[in-house]
């Protein structure tokens, strides 16, 4: 199967968001969140020592709130901080250092963002990049399987990852995805410009 067209891709994403929303209602919905974000928790203890600026994100339409494991993360180790993405007109993102506590200004898409002028929150270069997926997929190629995330469609995550794994080779990309999200090749193929994911966690554990 070729490229999806526009229009079903269009109507895939909408069906995927709307049966998140449903599966943030269900009973189930809390424990399968916890299991995640213990795994989560154990991914970063896993982690190598250099990796001391996380890149999370403000949760919008039942995204899994990964801030209290990441602020917990953070306040563990001296030198270890956290960083928001801002997105640009140009529709790459900024990565700004965040603590807990910050005034964010919602952007045009009305997702919480760092203020870019605050002089006390620097740029920052983020070791690892967590990003929630609306849905997931995974293709392989040899040995290797790459997992690949759908995203809301604006383009934004794969133009700055594929700048930011220009200037900085060892960055780590970790989707955060439900097993359900999971697609099969006629719903969904990832294009060439899609970047692939380092590791993607879902309540099954690492996959990468």
């Amino acid at each position: 199967m070729g490229h999806m067209h526009g229009n079903s891709l269009k109507t895939l994403r909408r069906d995927l968001l709307a049966q998140r929303k449903q599966f943030a209602a269900e009973s189930a919905y809390i424990q399968t969140t916890s299991t995640l974000l213990s795994h989560l928790k154990h991914y970063l203890e896993s982690c190598p020592d250099n990796i001391q600026t996380i890149a999370l994100y403000w949760p919008i339409q039942e995204e899994l709130d990964v801030r209290p494991t990441l602020l917990a993360w953070a306040k563990e180790m001296l030198g270890r901080q956290l960083s928001l993405p801002f997105a640009r007109p140009d529709k790459h993102l900024d990565f700004y250092a965040w603590q807990d506590g910050d005034t964010l200004i919602p952007s045009q898409h009305g997702v919480p963002e760092p203020d870019p002028n605050n002089p006390r929150r620097p740029p920052v270069i983020p070791d690892c990049i967590l990003i929630p997926c609306v849905a997931w997929s995974e293709s392989k190629k040899g040995a290797k399987t790459h997992y690949w995330r759908l995203g809301y469609g604006g383009g934004y995550f794969d133009r700055t990852l594929a700048q930011l794994r220009q200037a900085k080779p060892a960055l780590l990309c970790v989707g955060i995805g439900f097993d359900w999200q999971k697609l099969d090749d006629a719903q969904w193929q990832a294009q060439t410009h899609d970047e692939p994911l380092d590791a993607l966690l879902t309540e099954s554990g690492l996959f990468s």
